[in-house]
């Protein structure tokens, strides 16, 4: 295996005794004392390793495919294929991505189900075998394309305990299965197991039961038509963390775990793989933003003798980060975007009810509203906690606001046992050295869009 630095992976070590909130809070310092207050990201992978080992701790049979779409900064992949995950692919961009990293082509699953020809080409290309279908169109895409493809068939589970549904544009209902099976064998593909998915941020891990239940039976139809399917993919929906979601997941765990000693004991075989995003990355980013606008709005009740009416006041912020950039994700329900003011709140210090506007000239740029506050001034920071998860990868720069930067850092505990985990893999995680055709990540400061472009210059097909 490879040798590897915190230079590779894009870190710099935390000093010692010195936690995430220390260094923000002695980078404010340093950009409050200028016109500069851009916002900005710390991202801690050591916090990416702890939900690794408690994935592993609380679900060991199933192997984490990360959805590099939830956030594809190189950081964050180079650290998870350093501990040995695969990784869930939707395009040629995730898996060139991947193989840049020295990720071995049995470690992706190109998990679209509807995909373009040319990505198809490159996946058979590259040796990614691993690739999920729902139709009979895509059948015949694939057969064109890449007839040594190893299929899942994609099916439609309940997902109506999900915040975000999924099996109204994905998934095969299991009255269909049949029938693509069959066509799957007529094409002489190989289908070589089941996946689904219970929906982004599933609030019921009894979802988790039932389309397992529902995987077991599709399995039992293949059997029927000469299929012996040796792989089972859970897909996603786990949450990201605050304490309450780490009960849910371990609720999820028992849930799972049960099923699959019931419908898929050890005896029979079969790998089981899942498709977590946001549970990685999500609470290894805290975002700050600086307030650069504010409006006091006064009700009319305010002038009822009541200390001038303090407690009628309504206050608007506006800070230079927004829906556009980081806060995209904010338009679902299950984002929780909860923020804070830098400045710490005094005891018995009064509360208003606040809206965060964003930055941009777009009146639909709001990212919290009636959220109650302490009062903040004009040129202080505010925190987003739990920013690691659908921010980065739908960043844009509508308006001509930049994107902020993020700076990764890593405890040296943390690394010595990120080494520890990878050297234990053996052979199974490959991590090699840049390649020459790749330029190295910046070691402190990462601009987002930076891994794109530093990935997409090597050749194809190295």
């Amino acid at each position: 295996m490879s040798t590897f630095t915190p230079e590779d992976f894009g870190f710099t070590f935390l000093k010692d005794g010195t936690s995430v909130q220390d260094l923000i809070d002695q980078r404010i310092k340093a950009l409050s004392a200028s016109d500069a207050k851009d916002a900005f990201y710390v991202a801690d992978l050591g916090e990416v390793m702890r939900r690794y080992l408690l994935w592993v701790r609380e679900i060991p049979r199933v192997t984490p495919f990360y959805a590099v779409k939830c956030n594809a900064s190189r950081p964050i992949v180079r650290t998870l294929a350093a501990l040995g995950t695969g990784f869930d692919c939707a395009s040629k961009y995730e898996m060139h991505l991947m193989m840049s990293l020295g990720v071995d082509p049995s470690r992706i699953i190109y998990s679209n189900t509807i995909k373009q020809p040319s990505n198809l080409k490159y996946a058979t290309a590259h040796g990614i075998q691993k690739m999920t279908f729902d139709n009979e169109a895509e059948l015949v895409k694939i057969a064109q394309c890449c007839e040594n493809a190893k299929l899942l068939l994609r099916i439609a589970v309940d997902d109506s305990g999900s915040m975000l549904t999924m099996s109204k544009k994905f998934g095969a209902k299991l009255e269909r299965c049949p029938e693509l099976l069959k066509q799957a064998k007529k094409l002489g593909l190989d289908v070589i197991g089941v996946s689904f998915h219970v929906g982004s941020y599933c609030m019921t891990p009894v979802a988790y039961t039932k389309a397992i239940t529902n995987a077991r039976d599709v399995f039992d139809m293949a059997a029927k038509i000469g299929y012996k399917m040796t792989l089972l993919d859970l897909g996603g929906g786990y949450p990201g963390f605050s304490l309450p979601n780490i009960s849910l997941f371990k609720e999820m765990a028992v849930d799972i775990n049960k099923t699959l000693d019931k419908y898929f004991p050890v005896s029979t075989g079969v790998q089981i793989i899942s498709e977590p995003g946001r549970f990685f990355p999500s609470s290894a980013y805290t975002l700050a933003v600086n307030i650069i606008g504010k409006r006091v709005d006064m009700e009319k009740s305010a002038y009822d003798g009541k200390e001038d009416g303090a407690n009628s006041k309504t206050i608007s912020y506006y800070v230079n980060d927004g829906i556009h950039t980081s806060f995209g994700s904010v338009i679902f329900p299950y984002a929780y975007v909860l923020p804070s003011t830098h400045k710490r709140s005094k005891p018995g210090e009064r509360f208003y009810p606040s809206t965060i506007y964003g930055q941009t000239c777009d009146g639909h740029d709001q990212i919290v509203e009636d959220y109650s506050l302490p009062e903040a001034q004009e040129g202080e920071w505010m925190l987003f906690n739990h920013m690691g998860a659908y921010t980065v990868t739908t960043m844009t720069e509508f308006n001509g606001f930049p994107k902020p930067e993020t700076q990764f850092v890593m405890t040296r505990k943390a690394w010595q046992r990120l080494l520890q985990i990878a050297a234990a893999k053996g052979d199974q995680v490959l991590l090699q050295q840049p390649s020459p055709h790749d330029e190295p990540d910046a070691c402190c400061l990462v601009k987002p869009g930076l891994a794109r472009k530093h990935n997409l210059k090597g050749k194809e097909g190295k």
